[in-house]
């Protein structure tokens, strides 16, 4: 049998509770035992020095853009996990806007194939919601579950029809799935390039108002306690939606929610300043829907995040070619390009005061496990843990290394991301997935 073991790390392990110096040994890709001086008692195994650094369960998360079928020139399966698994994830939720998109049995057979031959890390699909994406029919969610999907959702087209909405969130009941919702009104963001504000005046371009976001969060919210469903909500980005969450959630509806990296760091002036306000730019790198928005929501996000309001966070990885964001503003894509950076990223909030590092670590471990219910679903036993008998999925971290945002050097073909040549103050510095190394920067050290 294979064995790896992790000497002298600080190991956080929040769903256990767990946070000291331990080692950690994995053999035949789970996890065999935890504890301090637990790797001397192994004789023959491929040993890593974690003196100094972090070790938690690997990370996960809910909402990745892996690009395949059809977008292959954006991302690969492969190049998607190989981003993935740079950036301490263990295991992503692939979302179904591919082509075809991910609404049938065999769309989301191709995909798990797929992962399983050139996948470094887990993949677990998520499927439609509505059939085609096109919100007119719903997708059979029955058929979906039996292939294997963790979720569903239309992705970045709401399901506009709330008629639709409610039976879609009576329908995942039957098979414990919940809903994920991308909640902005279409009527009112359309044409919207940015979020509503100062910066979207002075540029000249037409705006996503908070409202768009908020007035489907409270609809979606309503139908979710009418009908019983699990409602997720997708990269929340206003102050006023983290309120309509906490009082869902104080109500006891069944409501879980998201926020990514850049809309707990990043503000509307990205795309117009940075961080120099001599002169005017249009940063397409910048531009993602929702939209960054303003101070005042990165705090309520921050706030949120520590409190449990926010379940999770999410990359929200979206790899765009460069013939997608190079061009006028109002015909580029939206999205960044995030795995890679995410964990740099939140570091920003427990430099600055914001959140703990055990509780950061909760929100990329077993966080998004508990909000999908992943973890009484059976074949994810152990899943954002590292309790005996869980998969060997590791991150070994350096929280205070501090590196500088390379695109050139992405393991993504994606290079949309508007944090380019900015210093990151925290390092994955190895990944390990069902006990075998599948990242490491040069300063692993084996013994």
């Amino acid at each position: 049998m294979a064995t790896l073991a992790i000497h002298n790390g600080r190991v956080i392990d929040p769903a256990l509770g767990r946070d000291g110096i331990a080692d950690v040994v994995i053999v035949d890709g789970r996890v065999s035992r935890v504890g301090p001086n637990e790797g001397d008692m192994v004789v023959e195994a491929e040993r890593i020095d974690a003196t100094g650094l972090v070790v938690t369960p690997g990370f996960i998360d809910l909402h990745t853009h892996l690009r395949e079928p059809g977008f292959e020139g954006k991302e690969t399966i492969r190049t998607g996990t190989m981003a993935a698994a740079r950036g301490g994830y263990t295991t992503v939720c692939a979302m179904p806007n591919t082509r075809p998109a991910m609404d049938s049995r065999p769309a989301i057979e191709s995909v798990l194939r797929e992962a399983e031959r050139s996948g470094l890390i887990r993949v677990l699909p998520i499927g439609c919601i509505t059939r085609n994406r096109e919100g007119t029919e719903l997708a059979p969610a029955g058929e979906l579950a039996g292939a294997g999907v963790v979720a569903l959702s239309d992705d970045g087209d709401a399901v506009a029809d709330p008629s639709l909405m409610r039976h879609a969130l009576e329908y995942a009941t039957r098979w414990g799935l919940p809903v994920a919702q991308h909640c902005e009104d279409p009527h009112l963001v359309r044409d919207g390039q940015m979020h509503e504000g100062w910066v979207a005046t002075r540029l000249g371009l037409r705006g996503r108002p908070a409202s768009a976001e908020e007035t489907f969060v409270a609809r979606d919210i309503a139908l979710a306690e009418l009908s019983g469903g699990h409602l997720h909500i997708c990269h929340v980005s206003t102050a006023g939606s983290v309120a309509l969450i906490a009082a869902a959630k104080a109500r006891g509806a069944h409501v879980t929610a998201e926020v990514t990296p850049h809309h707990l760091t990043l503000t509307h002036e990205e795309v117009g300043f940075g961080n120099d306000y001599r002169s005017i730019r249009y940063l397409t790198n910048a531009k993602v829907n929702p939209p960054l928005r303003e101070e005042a929501d990165l705090a309520a996000l921050r706030i949120a995040l520590r409190t449990g309001v926010i379940d999770a966070v999410a990359t929200d990885h979206a790899p765009h070619g460069q013939g997608d964001k190079e061009i006028e503003f109002d015909l580029a894509a939206p999205g960044l390009t995030m795995l890679e950076t995410a964990f740099g990223l939140c570091m920003k909030l427990v430099h600055e005061g914001d959140i703990d590092l055990p509780t950061l670590i909760e929100r990329m471990t077993i966080g998004p496990v508990r909000a999908w219910g992943l973890d009484i679903r059976a074949g994810f036993d152990g899943l954002g843990t590292l309790a005996p008998g869980a998969p060997g999925d590791v991150a070994i971290l350096d929280p205070n290394a501090d590196w500088v945002v390379d695109p050139a050097a992405f393991a993504s073909k994606g290079k949309n991301t508007p944090i380019a040549g900015r210093t990151l103050r925290g390092l994955v510095v190895a990944t390990v997935f069902a006990g075998r190394l599948v990242h490491e920067t040069g300063r692993v050290v084996t013994l």
